[in-house]
């Protein structure tokens, strides 16, 4: 008799139920496909979800990053501090602005930006003769650095920081006087960003947020968000042209006052965003839960360690990272992503150092050494992690990578 294969398990993926579906559903069988009453509802729901003044919904977490810079007021001139390990909009953003760009080393066994690190980005920046707008602090993997350190060195050097959270909707940290925050909500940041992608910690096929601490922030995006425009008489800066005969606002009357994009996201996003942030403590209990059996069962397996931890950080864990000494064992990582697929087991990387990439050689500010950047990339694999994955599947996923290892 043949064997049924076991099932391919991809790194990441998105869980979606019945009630998602209905909620979709119901936008495309009314009357608002976008601009409509379901891009509100999600934003209300998500602000209170991270205990955040407002949020404001785009079309994805690249966006998102490229409506906060801006919003803070980034352009050229300017320079941003941004770990190398991340995704590669964190610092296009910056560039998209006309603004440099200065990277910061990472801890080798977190991948995160430190104070230090931040610190000695900013002082190798004003070396060179730039001046540090903003600290861009990744959380990456779901996992916070330290957001008070960071919040610091911000502080005193004359910086703003924007947090880079695409990994960590549902983290919260706790400060040194015990307090427990939750990120989005900006008591470290002035504004932070999230991404909907799909093998984030809630899907809506693409998308994106920042919540701001800072109601005019909030106000900024919002124009940026939608080409620059506004609808609001108290920005009108041509009454002559808003203004009809009887000094009422002309109804199809706007104002372009400011450079924009459309970034807007649509209501069948928000109605599927919104659905799925109903079951976002659930999704977040389960990762967890996840990535602690990893750990477990990674412990004793030689030449493999669990991704470090931060002291009071509670993440949300967006991957589920292995690092693994390739070279000690006497293999490399492409040969064993292979072998992983080969037997129905997906793995990625995340991510290799930001200005080691074609683009960014000889367009990023002269910054530190990272040879925590280096060393953690040379490690790191990210093992398959979501809701729906059964405790089973860790297990197989484990045994799979300890046979294919040799331990």
């Amino acid at each position: 008799m043949t064997s049924t294969p076991a099932p391919f398990l991809p790194y990441g993926r998105q869980t979606i139920d019945d009630d998602d579906i209905a909620a979709v559903t119901q936008v495309l069988r009314g009357d608002w496909l976008t601009g409509g009453p379901a891009v509100g509802a999600f934003e209300h729901a998500l602000a209170d979800h991270v205990k955040a003044p407002s949020a404001m919904v785009c079309s994805t977490g690249t966006s998102a990053l490229h409506l906060a810079y801006a919003a803070i007021g980034v352009g050229e001139g300017d320079c941003v501090v941004v770990p190398a390990i991340t995704f590669l909009a964190t610092a296009n953003a910056a560039h998209y602005l006309g603004a440099e760009v200065v990277f910061a080393d990472v801890d080798p066994e977190t991948g995160l930006m430190m104070p230090a690190h931040a610190e000695a980005a900013v002082l190798a920046a004003q070396a060179a003769g730039k001046k540090v707008k903003l600290l861009a602090p990744v959380h990456l993997s779901g996992q916070t650095g330290d957001p008070v350190g960071m919040a610091d060195v911000a502080s005193r050097y004359g910086a703003v920081v924007v947090e880079d959270a695409c990994h960590a909707l549902g983290t919260s940290y706790r400060d040194a006087d015990g307090v427990t925050h939750l990120v989005g909500a900006g008591a470290h940041a002035a504004l932070t960003c999230f991404s909907f992608h799909p093998v984030k910690t809630i899907a809506m096929g693409e998308g994106g947020a920042v919540t701001a601490r800072m109601p005019d922030l909030d106000q900024t995006m919002r124009i940026l968000r939608s080409h620059g425009m506004t609808r609001d008489p108290a920005l009108f800066q041509r009454p002559d042209l808003a203004l009809g005969p009887d000094g009422q606002v002309n109804p199809w009357y706007y104002e372009m006052v400011a450079e924009g994009n459309n970034y807007r996201a649509t209501d069948i996003q928000c109605a599927l965003g919104t659905s799925q942030l109903k079951k976002l403590d659930v999704f977040v209990a389960r990762r967890r839960h996840l990535v602690d059996l990893y750990q477990d069962l990674l412990a004793d397996v030689p030449g493999v360690r669990p991704l470090g931890r931060v002291a009071g950080s509670t993440p949300a864990w967006h991957l589920a990272v292995a690092l693994i000494d390739f070279d000690g064992l006497g293999t490399d990582r492409a040969t064993v992503m292979r072998a992983l697929a080969a037997q129905g087991i997906g793995s990625q990387v995340h991510y290799m150092p930001v200005p080691w990439h074609p683009y960014w050689q000889g367009r990023a500010v002269a910054g530190p050494a990272i040879p925590g950047a280096e060393s953690y990339y040379r490690r790191c694999l990210s093992l398959p992690l979501y809701p729906a994955l059964q405790d089973g599947d860790v297990e197989r996923v484990v045994s799979t990578l300890k046979g294919v290892l040799g331990a």
